[in-house]
């Protein structure tokens, strides 16, 4: 790997692969709109607007590699507007450039499935923001077809992790439970769901920057623990604490009635598809190239509940 590492983004999964990187060794510099508050001293700072070509060639001349782990606010009509114009932008500045990119994404592209989530799966239609992510995949995937650029698409399912605010073990469920207060998760508590554990994340985007070229131009799926339902994670947190905990989860009805109210909550609500039967992520491709042993849930539930308790 080249150790002068570009990461576009400072939020959850860019600060822990910012912290891997730096463990290991390597040059990183952080390009956002703003300076993080708690950018670690040893890594670099620009700023940097992905919307902005001028200003994202400016970030990326001197970075061979290139890590995109971007967040917008979680919106459709602004997801519509600004996701396709970053990756052009990202497909023009490193066509330019010759970098390397590994993007972060989600599993949204897929749509509505009823059978573990695979790298090879058409791409959906469905709704608004499932189908923004597949137009936004289908850019990067005819560039990547035409030579224009080298990137891996790193897939993730939702996520979780010691400090992450924005996710469903948050501070509403995990976080709760670890100061004595009752908890609420917007899932059912019986249905089995994967999650990833945001180290993962990130050791999985290092793997992929070490990588050679071939595995570039396609998608991968992040390694995750075995599945579990929501209650069996709850019951992993009482362990870990050694008292019982009360969450109480959301039902549809209420999200359905507070979506009126909030628009994060009705956004969230176009997504529950991914909720209402077991979803399941197929990792076998990465596993089988790289690694699989993926952070189990008693050590990723545990560091996250000491977390919030400190």
């Amino acid at each position: 790997m080249n150790s002068n590492i570009l990461v576009l983004g400072y939020g959850a999964v860019g600060k822990a692969t910012v912290a891997r990187l730096l463990a290991e060794g390597h040059k990183v510099t952080v390009a956002q709109r703003s300076r993080p508050k708690d950018l670690p001293p040893e890594a670099q700072f620009i700023t940097c607007d992905v919307l902005d070509l001028v200003s994202l060639n400016e970030a990326t001349k001197n970075a061979p590699q290139i890590v995109v782990a971007l967040g917008f606010k979680y919106d459709g009509k602004v997801w519509r507007d600004v996701w396709p114009r970053a990756m052009a932008n990202l497909i023009e500045s490193c066509t330019q450039g010759g970098q390397r990119i590994v993007f972060i994404d989600n599993l949204y592209m897929y749509g509505p499935q009823t059978t573990p989530l695979r790298e090879d799966m058409p791409l959906s239609n469905y709704g608004a923001k499932p189908a923004i992510r597949a137009d936004v995949t289908k850019l990067w995937m005819a560039a990547a077809a035409a030579g224009q650029i080298k990137i891996a698409a790193l897939r993730a399912p939702d996520f979780y992790g010691p400090h992450v605010e924005l996710s469903l073990w948050g501070p509403e469920s995990l976080g709760a439970i670890a100061k004595g207060k009752a908890g609420r998760i917007p899932m059912p508590l019986n249905i089995p769901h994967d999650f990833a554990y945001v180290p993962d994340i990130a050791r999985a985007v290092v793997t992929l920057l070490n990588a050679p070229d071939d595995a570039y131009g396609q998608a991968w799926h992040v390694p995750v623990a075995p599945t579990r339902t929501a209650k069996e994670l709850i019951n992993i947190a009482e362990q870990h604490l050694g008292r019982k905990v009360k969450v109480s989860s959301v039902s549809p009805l209420m999200l359905k009635l507070l979506g009126l109210f909030i628009p994060f909550i009705r956004e969230f609500n176009e997504m529950s598809f991914n909720f209402d039967k077991p979803y399941h992520v197929d990792a076998s491709k990465f596993s089988k190239r790289f690694w699989s042993d993926a952070t189990i849930f008693e050590v990723g539930v545990g560091a996250t509940v000491d977390s919030f308790k400190a």
